[in-house]
């Protein structure tokens, strides 16, 4: 794509080299396009926007549209206004299309949702204020403002939400011609991405599925009730994504209907989403487990702090009963000074060994690996694990300790602590989270508080408290 000329440029050049707020740039964004787009922000150069931006696969048009300072990035969705293509708009992270949304006019807006399939209206709809949701609705046309308020009545992150309501769905008495001539007449109105078309009887109920690869290999008067299969999934609106995640790994589906609780078919989920969805799941698994509930790029340093104080708070408290602990053996801290030097080895490694254990434990509770015999089999697995690493690492430490110090009782006390932590991280890391989870509760996110409170309590106990019994 050739560079924007420079020559009678009529506004201030913009220095994308150290801007104040940028965003991390994508890998795949050429370094000159991003100067040439930040050049035509400035000079208010809509034409060469919104036809650059056109030229461009929506992901990547997104892409350098986020590699933008975030005030650049906003001043060039109110240039560009009802012109950016709205298959952009729904391609953007999550902070940036809600700015986009902010920035863009009602009429902008309320034109994607018009372009939009339902699913992807319905995320444009959630970054509205609830009044200006209701002022765009209602310019709407009465059956399509219907299909978006029935997508926002389902509960958040539910099957509901994601499902797209333009399907194409037909009896079973059907011969493959006729549903073929059917969505041909469709045009239009057939969703953008579909794998297979839904056979339902006159309450609409499913009655099968045929794949479209199928639909295109069988001769035209072969009647539908002869080629459709079953459906492999079980996908209810009420059900929450990740479930609906988890069938669609298992069953390796492209697509999957969409039934009410009266079993009535109402849309179907796309493969394209679930990807949305299965990374969304992983990294907020990824950051419950740090501690951490937020990591976007357009963050600033309220926001980074907001999300982080809480649970670094949390940890404060964690930290004092785990001080508390260690004051109880004041006075033996005081006549052998080597348990200081040496008593953040034991809770290093056994905070280290518990955090293997409930990151691993956490990630098969996700993917419904620890349910019935495969609980107990986990159980002894980790313990067996905790007991083998503890004694390797038992002997280690304390040949360390006798090298270092030249005291056998000493040494014996550390490898004892060892051996002690190690086996207690094993129970904590997949106890821990398997308890919350019988609870109600989301290992995901409780879980590293209390399995790294327990392995430093076992830690500091075991060790101060055998070598007050050995060494005093």
């Amino acid at each position: 794509m050739p560079r924007r000329s420079n020559s009678g440029k009529t506004g201030a050049m913009t220095d994308v080299s150290t801007p104040s707020n940028p965003a991390p740039e994508p890998p795949n964004v050429d370094p000159d396009l991003l100067d040439d787009l930040t050049d035509a922000v400035d000079e208010r150069d809509t034409r060469w926007l919104a036809r650059t931006l056109q030229r461009m696969h929506p992901a990547d048009a997104a892409d350098l549209l986020e590699a933008l300072p975030f005030d650049t990035f906003s001043d060039a969705v109110e240039l560009l206004g009802g012109e950016l293509p709205s298959d952009i708009l729904i391609e953007l992270r999550d902070s940036y299309r809600e700015e986009a949304v902010d920035v863009l006019p009602d009429t902008a807006v309320a034109s994607a949702l018009d372009e939009l399939d339902s699913d992807d209206a319905t995320v444009i709809l959630e970054d509205l204020e609830d009044d200006r949701r209701e002022r765009i609705l209602e310019d709407l046309e009465p059956f399509d403002r219907a299909q978006l308020e029935r997508g926002l009545a389902y509960e958040e992150e539910s099957a509901g939400r994601l499902m797209q309501t333009e399907f194409v769905a037909v009896p079973e008495y059907w011969t493959v011609g006729h549903a073929i001539d059917h969505a041909r007449e469709l045009g239009e109105e057939l969703p953008e991405v579909f794998y297979e078309i839904y056979v339902i009887d006159p309450a609409y109920r499913l009655q099968g599925i045929v794949q479209l690869a199928t639909l295109m290999r069988t001769p035209r008067d072969v009647q539908l009730s002869d080629i459709m299969t079953d459906p492999l999934s079980d996908v209810r609106t009420d059900m929450d994504q990740e479930e609906v995640a988890f069938q669609f790994q298992k069953y390796s589906l492209a697509s999957a209907p969409v039934k009410d609780a009266a079993g009535r078919l109402v849309g179907m989920i796309t493969v394209d989403d679930m990807v949305d969805v299965i990374q969304e799941e992983a990294e907020e698994d990824l950051f419950s487990l740090l501690n951490v509930s937020s990591a976007d790029g357009s963050d600033s340093v309220v926001d980074t702090v907001r999300a982080r104080a809480p649970w670094l708070a949390v940890n404060l408290v964690t930290a004092f009963v785990a001080s508390g602990i260690i004051s109880l053996f004041e006075g033996t801290l005081n006549q052998v000074v080597q348990l200081a030097i040496l008593m953040p080895v034991v809770a290093a490694l056994g905070g280290n060994a518990g955090s293997q254990g409930l990151v691993v434990a956490v990630r098969a509770i996700a993917e419904r690996q620890l349910e019935g015999d495969a609980v107990r089999r986990a159980i002894l697995r980790e313990v067996l694990s905790g007991l083998v690493n503890g004694v390797l690492f038992a002997v280690g430490v304390g040949l360390v300790a006798q090298l270092w110090f030249h005291d056998v009782k000493l040494s014996l006390v550390l490898a004892s602590a060892m051996m002690a932590t190690f086996l207690w991280a094993a129970f904590s890391g997949i106890l821990v989270p398997l308890g919350l989870k019988k609870l109600g509760a989301d290992p995901a996110v409780a879980s590293s508080v209390f399995v790294l409170t327990l392995t430093d309590v076992m830690a500091f106990f075991s060790f101060l408290g055998l070598a007050t019994l050995v060494l005093l």
